[in-house]
């Protein structure tokens, strides 16, 4: 095995652990498959300038400080003994990984502030001696392996001479026809005919029954777990082939699995590892007392109907944890490898008996099937600085076109082009606000992706034009099952270029069923079919599509109806070779990435950006678009799971995410379907959606009273868009989620870091849904390091006080009310007129809404561009605000200071740009008296008014731009 380590200027430290092979024309000519170039950020990955080695010879004194800090008691000091240690230290000397080599462990200290010394390490791994990296071998190694093997977890880990490599099909006597039968799966079919599957997995026969799901054989389960806690070493069965549900995998490498214990010390908070249907924060899954009995599973699947509350794996994962704690403060760590894992999380008072200076602290045990061991330490200290460590690994999310940030409106299916046109004259005619109409699979021939059934859309592009000219884009939906027709052009070119996945042997197309029956899947983990993919967006290869046009990327876990799992098989192939075990978790991002591409190069020179919804993901899809957390139901309970299940995908930095609104499965009543929209709107993405056999459920049908409050919902969202706007434009800039829990913005406050019913909008609005039936009132943990002030009353609710306290309020929360709230010390900008999209709000003119701290001060931004180009990256067009106030004394002044980008500053449209973003009204909240006067810049003084009862000042028309520098003056 090679170890290497790698130091990044930011504190970042990467562990990676390989095998060793490259002898030419064997078997192990190269060793495992990697993804670096396509997942990390490398360009921005800057290693560290000053590393310094610590030795027992070099620097000792310090190695036996670190090593005496992390094992009690602390270790002979002599020479034999201290050189199983090595110290790197390095980022200004604060930061120190420690290396023990025999066993393997390392630990990551930071120096706190200005301490002279480190404290305890802030991550140690292998600390329990779980560390094993299974090698790849031939079959008839594997007896001789287990009897040499003595060391425990790694009894299977020997190396074949690759002499000793015979092929999988010549293994046993009996050669090629035993292995074709053992290959063969058993008829659980009763030799029905099977004209299809569903998404479910489950078999349609042609008589019109369907396969029922077998039951599991509780024996079977007993048995098998039985066997797992005696001994991996007693558990054989599965080692060169597994069989599940009828499914055969070959495994012809045999186990290659790799795993670390990973803990955090001091820390009982850990957060991260999407997507799971629980709480934010990691429960435990290890011990006689944890909160679930299984690991929680890192497998992109297509799960029909998924339970809530589990550990169960979903559509996407991010495999990333970030510790919260006071003695350590933020500290994370990216377990960097695409293949299904599990990961056991222990309970904080669970050592394992092992007795260490380090104290408590919570640990997890990644177990991965095969790939590599590649483990990034991010050091923090504080969240803010952990995200912008993380966005130069993984990249931070792009910032959207404006449009994308309003309202969606889906179901699966509209059923054509009056259908459209009908829903679309109804939020016309009703003054209701929304960007976006969604077309799902039925709109196409024959669910043939690119095309269109030209019965019931005959003029796409007509229609797609009618909506654009009133504002809004539309969007179809194109999965990665490609249907096996030799007439349609897509798998036509596509099999004659060789661009699919193949099976186990490398040489056919792999077919699996999916929504238009037979299908092929694209191989999108090479360079040349992504960028085929990106052509069939142009608009001559996609016919009647039209830059209004959009995309939605659904089914890409994969999902193969007949696959197990519903998914494929993990012996399937890659163009490479490489099988698909090892790369199956980056299927949906390489997908949505190759079809972003091509929205962008369908308007060549016109920097246009692209929006692509996916269903899977993994690390860095935040660079790509949206994400929406699958197929919900119409329950109380999947509207209390959403937010949770939203903010555990913005730990793992993505942050343009949304549940589908109402919920997928069923029908909801008004009350359900207010309480969603309500939460909805303060969510990143913010769309409805519903299955064919759900009642129809656009705003209006549930009743005028319903419909007012919905639409109250919605134009609360598009008021705030340019605030909603400016977040995005902070998170693609600092990696900073855009949805956040509480910890985020109070890292010291340790009675929030559990809190997962509320959260923050950026840092400035606190939002808590209302989730269940009949609720009136609901109870708020407001932060007391800042006042927080109602956004419908503006009224202060909570004033400061203890800096890392918290204050439990009870307040009103009616059908008609969700409790959001200002944080004091913040300025938030709003539109405020009326408007049917987001295009046609551009040239509105802002409201800014101060909220003042204790002290009488407030600040905010406020971020501008065209909205819809990359031309603020490509020419540096735009404007930010930075916008302040401070009214402590007899005097004040509220400014604001504006960076103007090159493109902007000497564009000869400056004027106009200026008279655009102009600004009519500023609110300021928790103002105790009255100012005598409020002078600008080029008039005497401006209109204002107060009232003392509510302690609230609208100064009116203050002659101001949000693009150009001004101040005010106040007197008092």
């Amino acid at each position: 095995l090679n170890l290497e380590v790698r130091l990044h200027s930011d504190g970042v430290a990467r562990v990676r652990v390989t095998e060793r092979y490259g002898t030419a024309g064997t078997k192990y000519e190269s060793a495992r498959w990697t993804s670096d170039e396509l997942i990390l950020n490398e360009k921005e990955m800057v290693g560290a300038a000053d590393a310094e080695v610590l030795t027992a010879s070099a620097n000792g004194d310090v190695l036996s400080e670190l090593v005496g800090k992390v094992f009690t008691p602390s270790p002979d000091q002599s020479q034999a003994d201290m050189d199983n240690y090595v110290g790197l230290r390095y980022g200004n000397a604060d930061h120190v990984l420690l290396l023990r080599m025999e066993p393997f462990s390392f630990y990551l200290f930071r120096r706190s502030g200005d301490a002279s010394s480190f404290g305890t390490p802030i991550v140690a791994v292998g600390e329990r001696g779980l560390a094993h990296f299974e090698i790849r071998r031939a079959k008839e190694g594997d007896e001789a392996g287990a009897a040499a093997g003595e060391d425990g977890a790694n009894s299977d880990a020997v190396l074949m001479d690759d002499d000793d490599y015979i092929p999988p099909d010549e293994d046993e006597e009996g050669g090629e026809e035993e292995n074709k039968a053992a290959d063969e799966p058993e008829d659980k079919h009763g030799g029905k005919e099977i004209v299809g599957y569903w998404e479910d997995g489950l078999a349609i026969y042609a008589d019109g029954t369907r396969e029922e799901r077998p039951v599991q054989d509780e024996a079977e389960v007993e048995h098998r777990k039985l066997l797992e806690e005696q001994s991996p070493d007693l558990d054989r069965e599965g080692l060169w082939e597994e069989s599940f549900g009828g499914h055969t995998d070959s495994k012809p490498y045999g186990p290659m699995s790799v795993g670390m214990d990973i803990k955090f010390p001091g820390s009982s908070h850990i957060f991260g590892l999407p997507e799971h249907a629980s709480s934010t924060v990691l429960q435990t899954t290890h011990g006689p007392e944890a909160k679930y009995h299984e690991p929680f599973r890192l497998y992109n699947l297509d799960v029909f109907e998924y339970e809530l509350d589990e550990t169960m794996a979903l559509y996407g994962e991010i495999p990333v944890i970030i510790s919260q704690s006071l003695s350590g403060g933020t500290a994370g760590i990216f377990w960097f490898n695409p293949t299904e894992t599990f990961v056991d999380v222990y309970s904080p008072n669970d050592n394992g008996g092992i007795s260490d200076a380090a104290g408590h602290g919570t640990t997890t045990h990644f177990m991965s099937e095969s790939g590599i061991m590649d483990l990034f330490l991010l050091p923090g200290p504080d969240p803010h600085s952990l995200y912008e460590q993380y966005g130069r690994l993984t990249g931070r999310v792009s910032l959207p076109p404006m449009f994308s940030l309003g309202y969606h409106q889906c179901r699966w299916n509209y059923r054509d082009e009056p259908d459209v046109y009908a829903v679309h004259a109804k939020f016309e005619e009703l003054d209701y606000p929304y960007d976006v109409l969604w077309l799902d699979i039925e709109h196409t021939d024959g669910k043939r992706y690119f095309t269109w059934d030209h019965n019931t859309f005959p003029n796409p592009v007509d229609m797609i034009k009618k909506l654009d000219s009133q504002g809004r884009r539309m969007v179809t939906i194109i999965d990665p099952h490609i249907k096996r027709d030799n007439n349609y052009y897509i798998h036509k070119e596509a099999t004659a270029k060789g661009l699919y996945i193949k099976d186990k042997s490398g040489k056919k197309d792999f077919d699996g069923w999916c929504w238009p029956g037979s299908s092929s899947y694209l191989d999108f983990t090479a360079d040349k079919v992504r960028s085929w993919w990106a052509d069939q967006f142009a608009y001559d290869r996609y016919k009647g599509s039209t830059p209004a046009l959009f995309t939605w990327n659904d089914m890409n876990e994969p999902s193969v109806f007949n696959g197990p799992e519903v998914s494929m098989q993990k012996d399937l192939r890659n163009l490479a070779g490489v099988e698909h075990r090892e790369w199956h978790n980056l299927y949906g991002l390489l997908f949505q990435r190759a079809t972003a591409s091509g929205l962008i190069r369908r308007n060549p020179d016109k920097n246009i950006r692209p929006f692509v919804l996916s269903r899977s993901f993994f690390a860095g899809s935040q660079r790509y678009g949206a994400i929406w957390t699958g197929d919900n139901a119409a329950e109380w309970s999947h509207l209390e799971a959403a937010a949770p299940m939203l903010l555990s995908l913005n730990v793992g930095a993505l942050s343009f995410v949304g549940a589908d609104v109402g919920g997928f499965f069923g029908d909801p009543d008004a009350e359900l379907m207010t309480r969603w929209m309500q939460a909805g709107a303060y969510t990143p993405f913010f769309r409805g959606h519903a299955h064919h056999d759900s009642k129809r459920r656009e705003p209006w049908m549930f009743g005028d009273e319903t419909m007012i409050r919905l639409r109250k919902a919605a134009m609360a969202r598009y008021a705030l868009l340019p605030f909603w706007y400016t977040i995005f434009r902070e998170a693609s800039v600092s990696g900073m989620p855009v949805m956040r829990t509480m910890w985020m913005e109070y890292p010291r406050t340790e009675a929030l870091f559990a809190t997962d019913d509320q959260y923050l909008v950026g840092s400035d609005l606190l939002v808590k849904p209302v989730t269940g039936a009949g609720v009136t009132q609901s109870t708020v943990l407001f932060p007391t390091a800042d006042a927080w002030y109602d956004v419908d009353t503006m009224e202060r609710v909570a004033a400061e006080g203890q800096k890392d306290g918290v204050l439990s309020i009870t307040v009103d929360s009616d059908i008609d009310k969700i409790p959001v709230y200002q944080r004091g010390g913040s300025i938030i900008p709003r539109k405020l007129r009326l408007r049917r999209s987001a295009r046609l709000m551009k040239a509105d003119p802002y409201t800014l809404y101060v909220a003042l701290d204790g002290s009488g001060k407030a600040q905010g931004s406020l971020y501008m561009d065209d909205e819809e180009t990359f031309a603020h990256e490509v020419s540096a067009a735009y404007g930010l605000s930075a916008l302040s106030i401070d009214l402590q004394n007899n005097s004040g002044t509220m400014k604001n200071e504006v960076e103007v980008g090159a493109a902007w500053k000497d564009d000869s449209t400056w004027q106009a740009l200026v008279g655009g973003r102009s600004i009519e009204r500023i609110i300021i909240m928790g103002l105790s008296r009255s100012p005598k006067k409020i002078k600008a810049d080029s008039t005497d003084s401006v209109q204002f008014e107060f009232d003392a009862a509510t302690k609230i000042l609208i100064i009116k028309q203050p002659g101001v731009s949000a693009l150009t520098n001004w101040s005010l003056g106040f007197e008092f």
